[in-house]
């Protein structure tokens, strides 16, 4: 279980394998405590296989290939990272699980204030559990739905959020992984039993 407060971001250094699976170097300057640690990474939940001084690798499955964005994954380029929520901590953001829905693509990105607004165009699938002021899980990230019209979703990205994670360094036509809040699913699947 992950809050979706990334804790920092870290360098994929390393990428060896195809569509049928891969094995990734990160490094980064907080680590997985233990091989077998999970680990968010861009909001994927991956387990730590090796663990370095300066980061760790983690194979990713062909499954988790199709649904995410980490098969477009480089050397060089920047991944929003969390460690798993102990169960003492204290609890931030909203419950994310690590188990992406869809990607979605940004489609704009507005200056605003200090901070940006973010528009993603959403697949239907994800867009059913957003609702204005909910939460969405964008890379990783637990953010508030801004506003929601046809197949697109709007958030904000203070300042904090566009310094500290690679959301800031996202463009019109990327992708990035979503992830809907777990509460919206288990509502609806109650109400569809309740019906029956």
């Amino acid at each position: 279980m992950f809050t979706g407060i990334v804790e920092t971001t870290g360098l994929v250094t390393r990428v060896v394998g195809d569509h049928r699976g891969m094995r990734m170097r990160i490094q980064a300057p907080v680590l997985p405590d233990r091989v077998g640690a999970s680990v968010a990474v861009d909001g994927v939940c991956l387990t730590a296989t090796v663990v370095h001084p300066d980061g760790f690798e983690a194979d990713v499955v062909a499954e988790t290939l199709a649904r995410t964005t980490l098969g477009d994954l480089r050397p060089g380029d920047v991944v929003n990272l969390e460690r798993a929520l102990p169960a003492s901590g204290r609890f931030d953001g909203h419950f994310v699980q690590g188990h992406v829905d869809a990607t979605g693509e940004v489609v704009a990105i507005q200056p605003e204030g200090d901070g940006s607004r973010m528009v993603l165009r959403v697949p239907p699938g994800v867009l059913r559990y957003v609702v204005e002021k909910g939460s969405l899980a964008v890379s990783g990230v637990s953010l508030t739905v801004a506003a929601v019209r046809d197949d697109l979703v709007e958030v904000a990205l203070v300042p904090h959020t566009l310094a500290n994670t690679n959301l800031g360094r996202r463009r019109p036509g990327d992708r990035v992984n979503l992830e809907a809040d777990i509460l919206a699913k288990y509502v609806e699947r109650l109400s569809r039993e309740e019906t029956r």
